[in-house]
């Protein structure tokens, strides 16, 4: 741990946010101590909720103080993080999501404890009405073992008011490469605020994995080109910059120009061309499955 950030645990200790950590995992053993000890201590509750992991994540997350809930997904609706808001720690209005590979930064950490305080939020505080129903926060992503700083932009909203938001059924259930979880669109919920500082994502593991999480996330894309009510509302439930991308043509360029030039990725040198091609290579899997499912008389 950095010195800055030991030095925000010692400065918020005896205060700790009124807010439970969730973070839902399957085969996280690579990175899941380092993002239950950035918030133990820190906040009222950490509960990791499992889906069976067989890497020893549960006894990780347990040994180091975390509660662990165990998840079964039943096909159906509430998916993972859904059933989350319905089930984990509901005396704690506050939910704040994080991967297995997520950390929140320092200055997140401190600006959480400004916006609750401004709020009249403490340990016990009820904020609603005080404060929006939702929060999208920056991500600090790394990708090839370096911080990019130009090229990724993404949001997540992340922090929620359990008792106004929801994640919608959008009609998914069938579709192959997400199962449990929910896809690539946001909790709803009015209205939504932007805190400034980042969570910090950082997988451990290998590159590949990163390639096989998203070749199953392009399946369910190229599903949702074949399904376009459920991709309109999909589109319904993302950020504004979402919304945007999601009409947007030539999506394989328009990917790669957005990210490496008009964000200025080359400044991160060798990561931000990686990442600029991988996820360039990621719209063009969708563009190129969806069209192979178009096919007439396609083989099984």
């Amino acid at each position: 741990m950095s010195g800055a950030a030991e030095g925000t645990r010692r400065g918020a200790a005896g205060r700790r946010l009124p807010l439970v950590v969730v973070i839902p995992t399957r085969d996280e053993a690579e990175n899941i101590a380092r993002t239950v000890s950035s918030v133990l201590g820190l906040v009222e509750a950490v509960v990791v909720v499992d889906s069976h992991s067989t890497d020893g994540t549960a006894a990780i997350a347990e040994g180091l103080g975390a509660q662990v809930v165990p998840y079964t997904w039943d096909g159906r609706y509430p998916k993972k993080k859904q059933w989350c808001l319905e089930h984990v720690r509901p005396d704690i209005p506050w939910v704040l999501f994080l991967d297995g590979d997520e950390t929140p930064s320092g200055a997140l950490l401190a600006e959480l404890r400004g916006l609750f305080a401004g709020a009249g939020g403490g340990a016990a505080g009820d904020t609603r009405g005080r404060l929006a129903a939702a929060y999208d926060i920056p991500l600090g992503y790394w990708f090839g073992g370096r911080r990019l700083r130009h090229g990724h932009t993404i949001v997540k909203r992340a922090l929620l008011d359990r008792t106004r938001c929801r994640f919608p059924e959008v009609g998914d259930l069938g579709a192959p490469g997400m199962g449990e979880q929910e896809g690539h669109y946001q909790p709803l919920g009015e209205p939504v605020g932007r805190l400034r500082s980042p969570i910090e994502h950082e997988d451990l593991d290998p590159v590949r994995t990163w390639f096989d999480r998203h070749n199953r996330y392009s399946d369910w894309e190229a599903w949702l080109e074949l399904h376009q009510d459920v991709r309109e509302r999909v589109r319904r439930a993302k950020t504004r910059q979402g919304r945007i991308f999601h009409r947007a043509p030539f999506k394989p360029v328009v990917s790669f120009l957005y990210a490496y030039v008009l964000r200025r990725g080359f400044l991160d040198g060798r990561a931000g061309l990686d990442y600029a091609l991988a996820m360039s290579f990621y719209r063009w899997q969708i563009a190129l499955k969806a069209r192979e499912a178009r096919r007439p008389n396609r083989p099984a």
